[in-house]
């Protein structure tokens, strides 16, 4: 799921197994990597990480910007066929695009 961004329905289709035992195998996943890398990564910032996030992103021109942006391209599965084209780009389907963006303004 994660590799290929898919939903467990579509896993059950090409790998035959429920998407009840995929979601149970997705938590049991998720739960060793917090087991594994939890210390490291899901700890509390000092500093010295909100100096170097700070920097990096006003270099990406987001000045004061303590956060992240992602975004994903989720399929359209009923796009209009007049917009196809508009929205078909390097996936070879029409998709939209899922931008989130979380921050925390330092100054209030």
């Amino acid at each position: 799921m994660f590799a290929y961004r898919t939903a467990t329905d579509i896993v059950d289709d090409y790998i035959r197994i429920g998407e009840s035992t995929t979601i149970e195998s997705l938590k049991r996943f998720v739960k060793a990597i917090v087991e594994v890398f939890g210390a490291e990564y899901l700890r509390q910032s000092n500093d010295e990480d909100v100096a170097r996030l700070l920097a990096e992103n006003e270099e990406r021109g987001f000045p004061r910007m303590l956060g992240s942006i992602d975004y994903m391209h989720w399929k359209w599965r009923n796009c209009p066929t007049a917009w196809q084209g508009m929205y078909t780009g390097h996936v070879h389907e029409p998709t939209i695009i899922l931008e989130a963006i979380a921050s925390k303004d330092l100054w209030s």
